[in-house]
């Protein structure tokens, strides 16, 4: 078939499939806009879900008579007025998108330029664009579509229900409304709850009001600069997660994107403390230089390309390790709720109860099974004699861990004083750290303390895991790792640029213990691999690091499997649940939690403690 130039209305419709793929796209870009024009205040109306009906107004600077006309024309655009695409500072081309938009829907447009008596007002049908006639109205712009995709009515078919669109369309507006405090943003319509986020000085308040006012409570500040690139913003304390990355957001230069890049940097730096099921919560601020980042690589802004992206990765990956480890043993506040919400639970209707007077909670007709007290144990099991012991040192101060006790040690668990007379300790003592004093043992794992404003529930074993845990990474991380020589290296065959990437990062890939040197062309060697991993799939190994390289220009792969090694030792190595355990060795345990990084979950991303005030407790009981 021959070559044929296409109908120019055949293009714009091509082009309009590019940047607009639903109604949450025409709010993106139409929003965008209002930002880049200075706006300070922008409301949004949808109907059906935006395919009936979207209408943007802003208060920002407007057009004049030849602006407008312009605008909706293909290729026009205010926003580079050097015409340098390197140096990309807005958000978006206003005649890109109205372009596109106009040659799929019914679009309308009104604006009045903050120099000028009155506005004007233009309509573009599906490509068609009429004539500019006067308007009045205020300073600023009004962009309304309706019906949208009526002139391509098969894109309408790929388009899903009026909920999911409306779904979509606050979505997207949230994300903007939080990259952008000091706007006012409103969100309403006949198809959903009208939403207005109020202009905020500062960030917090926003991200409170687009993630929930829980988020300030739990969230981590984040600063960071390493050559030119400056990191900011909040993150949630690990304990504090969602089942999915909906509650992620990352802004770059003004721009709130979906970058696999971002997310998977996100999700590395939160690997050590949050189970691979769940997700982290996130704001995250990134600032640049525009020569160091490309806008243009999708065609919807929802992606960019940065210059050095190891720099930005390993950056955030960084900072956000470095500020979690700083609020080392802080868990989620929701984590005492959660428990609040289970004791009102249980009390509703007590277990076991079979009818009479109702039993007052906690009552039972003889000596409850859970509180163990201080009476000693039948006997010793075999995971309980190899746990490690804590000790207090002569200034009072919990002493190095050490693996295994004799029977001098065990004799310390045995301890035939009921729990009641434990309980008499100076209520005073202690209670002034962070977590408490610890004032009794339940269920030979849940250590209960008493601190000035209510009382905390420690799991012992998730509690002791962490610490240990800790510890070997820095053993880890203070040296080279230990390595094993292979009796006979594994050549892996691999692309060559996958054997170049691996070559430039051998120095790396040896200080973690995997030495490697290219084999020819097209093939790596393995001569070393960690002492840790034991037996190891070398070839494996190498071509995962290898398409980590590829993707991220960085590889944590093998850091994550000797981290999974100590996180298994740390496991076996820790004080068991079932073990009795006396009161100087609790408080040296609550001690150590305090000063140890992260001590605020375990390896596997679960809680180490519940704190309840003291308030929400005489609530529970009706005495507030």
């Amino acid at each position: 078939m021959a070559v044929r130039a296409l109908p120019e209305h055949i293009v714009n419709r091509i082009a309009a499939g590019e940047v607009i793929e639903r109604p949450a796209s025409v709010v993106k870009e139409l929003v965008e806009n209002a930002i880049d024009a200075g706006a300070r205040a922008v409301e949004v109306v949808t109907s059906a879900g935006g395919k009936s009906l979207i209408r943007v107004t802003d208060d920002g600077e407007g057009m004049c008579r030849d602006d407008l006309v312009a605008a909706v024309d293909r290729h026009c655009t205010s926003k580079l007025p050097d015409d340098d695409l390197a140096h990309i500072t807005s958000l978006g081309f206003r005649g890109e998108a109205l372009a596109s938009i106009g040659s799929v829907a019914r679009l309308s447009l009104e604006s009045r330029h903050k120099s000028e008596e009155h506005g004007w007002s233009i309509l573009v049908d599906g490509g068609r664009k009429g004539e500019p006639v006067p308007a009045a109205r205020a300073a600023g712009t009004q962009v309304e579509v309706r019906e949208l995709f009526f002139a391509t009515p098969a894109r309408l078919k790929f388009l899903r229900s009026d909920r999911a669109e409306t779904s979509a369309v606050t979505d997207q507006l949230r994300r903007i409304a939080l990259a952008h405090p000091d706007i006012r943003f409103t969100l309403a319509g006949g198809d959903r709850k009208t939403l207005d986020w109020a202009p905020r000085k500062s960030l917090l308040p926003r991200l409170g009001d687009i993630l929930g006012e829980e988020f300030a409570d739990n969230a981590v500040p984040v600063a960071a600069e390493k050559e030119g690139v400056r990191l900011s913003g909040f993150i949630a304390l690990p304990t504090y997660n969602r089942a999915n990355s909906l509650s992620q957001f990352v802004v770059v230069n003004g721009r709130s994107l979906r970058d696999r890049l971002l997310a998977g940097a996100i999700r590395a730096a939160y690997a050590d403390v949050l189970a691979r099921d769940r997700h982290a919560v996130a704001a995250l601020f990134l600032e640049l230089s525009p020569e160091d980042l490309d806008v243009n690589v999708h065609p919807a802004k929802a992606e960019v390309r940065f210059r050095d992206s190891g720099l930005v990765r390993g950056l955030i990956i960084r900072a956000v390790r470095e500020a979690l480890a700083e609020h080392g043993f802080r868990a989620a506040s929701t984590g005492g709720v959660e428990t609040l919400e289970a004791l009102r639970r249980s009390t509703a209707r007590p277990q076991g109860w079979a009818g009479g007077a109702q039993r007052p909670f906690g009552y039972a007709p003889s000596a409850p099974s859970g509180w163990q007290g201080w009476a000693a144990p039948d006997a010793m099991g075999e995971a309980e004699a190899a746990s490690p012991t804590f000790a207090m040192d002569e200034a009072g101060q919990p002493a190095t861990f050490a693996p295994g006790f004799g029977e001098g040690t065990q004799s310390a668990f045995v301890d035939d004083r009921p729990s009641a007379e434990f309980r008499q300790v100076e209520t005073g003592e202690g209670v002034s750290y962070p977590l408490g004093a610890a004032r009794a043992q339940i269920h030979e794992n849940y250590i209960v303390t008493q601190t000035e404003d209510g009382l905390v529930i420690v799991d012992q074993h998730a509690a002791h895991e962490r610490i240990v845990y800790e510890r070997l990474k820095d053993a880890l991380g203070g040296r080279q790792v230990p390595r094993q020589m292979l009796l006979i290296p594994e050549i892996v065959d691999l692309p060559h640029e996958d054997v170049e990437r691996l070559a430039a990062r051998a120095d790396e890939l040896a200080e973690l213990g995997l030495v490697v040197e290219p084999f020819g062309p097209g093939a790596i060697s393995v001569t070393e691999t960690p002492a840790l991993l034991g037996e190891v799939d070398a070839a494996s190994l190498v071509r995962d690091i290898a398409d980590d390289l590829a993707e991220f220009d960085a590889s944590t792969r093998l850091r994550e499997k000797l981290d999974h090694v100590a996180a298994t030792m740390a496991c076996h190595g820790s004080v068991r649940s079932g073990r009795r355990m006396k009161p100087d060795e609790m408080n040296a345990l609550l001690r150590q939690m305090e000063k140890t990084p992260n001590s605020g979950q375990c390896n596997h991303g679960r809680p180490t403690y519940v704190a309840l005030k003291l308030s929400d407790i005489e609530r529970l009981f009706g005495r507030r």
